[in-house]
């Protein structure tokens, strides 16, 4: 039976180029899970973009001299094409600065406002002593009050688990300057989240596949709720959609708030995209629009998993399902339903752990950090996708460094999955030029195809239950057990009349290497969810002529009608990139008869090997360490 997948993927801040640890998080593997569900057949949509409202993006364009949507334009470039790049499977990634999420978002805040859960009240707010600009919540450190740890943010506590005020840490100091911030009164709009606690808690004890460690987190939370203010004194954000804010020049509505709304509001885009172009009947195109989304938003049986890293569980597994049960009139204050329906909560919020180098926490101004475009300048793509899957902070914290990305590209994806590819190719183009027209019919050929082919049911159950590492060490076991064949069938040995004559030879010879070219394609169309780049060269080699997704991958859409980027709401001179791609006609997840008589050339290295070298050049290249 055919499932919908709604697949959110975090949202990047487009303050900057995006680094290897912020991938590991949210990118690499919810493309993973996207491509898998969609290669077994369920109707997927994966959405996200550049989260591009808040205090550093108004920050840092004041220090450079431009308008914060300029510097949100360079980044949202950079970070889209990074993503690209990277191969991340997306049906939209978009951004936040547009018509439609500004909509999208008002009309969630109205929702929460209507049904009694933006209560308005005055808190004391982190200003800059010098300039006066409010200081974001995360912008702020200081001692925790409750469990004492030095590094607690303004927002929460990342040893305790525990929120915060600004106010409640014990010598809070500004990150930008250094210095205290100074409080003040303002009046803004709190999320009454402890009177959504008791269905919060109602769903989070439904969760119980959920990642021990996130679940524990999450239930945590809970213990002492407390109201969250939604929107900060900026003038860069969504505006609040409410009579006497509306018009306020330094009132705008939670970064925070309307990250999270992103999902929704990329899906409706996602949706509109879809049909828009259509204006023969507009009332029809309207209907098949919210048609289109809220399959995705108002049906319980679609499975949504949300993808992050661990510092945005509280956003996720918190705040936003409590404003969408809040929106959705089901909690314990007014229970109307409004515009977009009732949508539902989260099945699962999959979060990684940190990712850490050489030891060392991420740091641009120490020189602790690789960004996505210099790796991929120097190394290949699936090299690094590799990495993270079996290497990365999937339930663990975890520390890239170079010599283990070496090791684990030379021993691993050259020695053991490239060499066999490679080994099984070359065999064949030497020795019948094309797939052996052949029947199998021993026991050992049998027993491997079928060992094989049951990966299928493994590897994907695995992947599934947000298990990568495991998917991919038992795919590379399957590696072993396809190498450990040729070592016991040794067909390199088979020349001449060594069987007794040379027919037999020639005949045993054409089973073994017809049996290697099966698993190699069976082996690939697993590995294509995890390694498509390289997947896509595999394919080819055995006789593929548009790869593992049909040549119809994630591309960059031409720029696109400026109509939904905003500038005041209204600006018909910009434009802006999309990922987008039809996934529609790549390989499915099961086996595929190799065609016999293909012509198989000798193939080109799939990876390279790396020289050893690169671990004293990287870390040369490392200011901080």
């Amino acid at each position: 039976m055919v499932k919908r997948v709604l697949v959110c993927v975090a949202w990047p801040y487009a303050n900057g180029p995006r680094h290897i640890g912020h991938v590991a998080g949210f990118g690499v593997p919810s493309d993973v899970y996207a491509r898998y569900m969609r290669a077994k057949g369920d109707d997927v949509l994966m959405v996200s973009g550049t989260d591009e409202h808040g205090t550093p993006i108004l920050v840092q364009a004041e220090e450079e001299g431009i308008e914060p949507q300029a510097l949100a334009d360079r980044y949202n470039a950079v970070i889209v094409q990074d993503l690209l790049n990277l191969g991340l499977s997306y049906d939209l990634f978009t951004r936040t600065t547009t018509v439609n999420h500004y909509k999208t978002v008002q009309e969630l805040f109205l929702g929460l406002y209507n049904n009694g859960y933006m209560i308005k009240k005055t808190q004391m707010s982190a200003v800059d002593a010098l300039t006066g600009r409010t200081l974001p919540d995360r912008y702020i450190e200081g001692t925790c009050p409750l469990c004492g740890y030095s590094g607690a943010r303004g927002d929460q506590c990342d040893s305790c688990g525990q929120q915060l005020d600004p106010i409640d840490l014990q010598n809070p100091v500004s990150k930008i300057d250094g210095k205290p911030p100074k409080f003040i009164p303002s009046e803004h709009l709190f999320l009454d989240l402890p009177s959504l606690a008791d269905e919060l808690k109602k769903w989070l004890k439904t969760r119980t596949n959920w990642r021990p460690n996130v679940l524990k987190f999450s239930l945590g939370l809970l213990d002492d709720l407390q109201m969250r203010a939604m929107t900060r004194d900026i003038d860069w954000g969504v505006p609040v959609p409410l009579d006497g804010w509306k018009d306020l020049p330094t009132k705008r509505l939670y970064v925070w708030f309307d990250a999270v709304v992103g999902y929704l509001s990329a899906s409706i885009e996602w949706a509109r995209r879809k049909y828009e172009e259509d204006e023969s009947n507009a009332d029809k195109i309207q209907n098949q629009i919210k048609k289109a989304w809220q399959a995705f938003w108002t049906d319980d049986t679609v499975i949504s998993n949300y993808f992050m890293g661990k510092d945005n569980i509280t956003f996720h597994s918190q705040i936003w399902p409590a404003e969408l049960l809040g929106y959705s009139g089901r909690g314990p204050k007014v229970q109307d339903t409004h515009e977009f329906g009732q949508l539902s909560l989260p099945t699962e919020v999959v979060s990684s752990e940190f990712l850490s180098m050489e030891g060392e926490k991420f740091s641009s101004s120490r020189g602790v950090v690789i960004y996505v475009k210099d790796f991929l300048d120097r190394y290949q793509v699936d090299a690094l996708r590799y990495y993270i899957i079996v290497a990365g902070p999937e339930t663990n914290d975890s520390d890239f460094t170079w010599s283990d990305f070496l090791a684990r590209t030379n021993n691993e994806l050259v020695a053991a999955w490239g060499n066999f590819v490679n080994r099984v190719a070359n065999m064949i183009a030497k020795n019948f030029g094309k797939i052996p027209d052949i029947s199998i019919t021993e026991a050992v050929d049998l027993e491997l195809l079928k060992t094989i082919q049951d990966g299928f049911r493994t590897v994907g159950n695995l992947i599934e239950q947000h298990h990568q590492k495991q998917a991919m060490s038992q795919l590379m076991h399957l590696v072993a057990n396809a190498n450990a064949y040729i070592s016991t069938t040794q067909p390199f040995k088979l020349k001449g009349d060594v069987l007794g004559d040379e027919e037999k030879t020639s005949r045993r010879l054409a089973q073994i290497l017809f049996t290697l070219a099966q698993v190699a394609v069976d082996l690939n169309t697993m590995f294509a969810v995890f390694l498509p780049h390289s997947s896509n060269a595999v394919y080819q080699i055995f006789g593929g002529s548009k790869g593992v997704d049909g040549g119809q991958g994630p591309d960059v859409a031409a720029v696109l009608p400026s109509k939904q980027v905003v500038k005041d709401l209204d600006d018909s001179s910009r434009s802006y990139p999309i990922i987008t791609g039809d996934y529609s006609v790549g390989l499915s997840w099961k086996h595929h008869e190799i065609v016999k008589g293909t012509v198989i050339k000798k193939p080109e290295p799939i990876f390279k090997k790396l020289d050893p070298s690169i671990v004293d050049e990287e870390l040369n290249r490392m200011t901080g360490i």
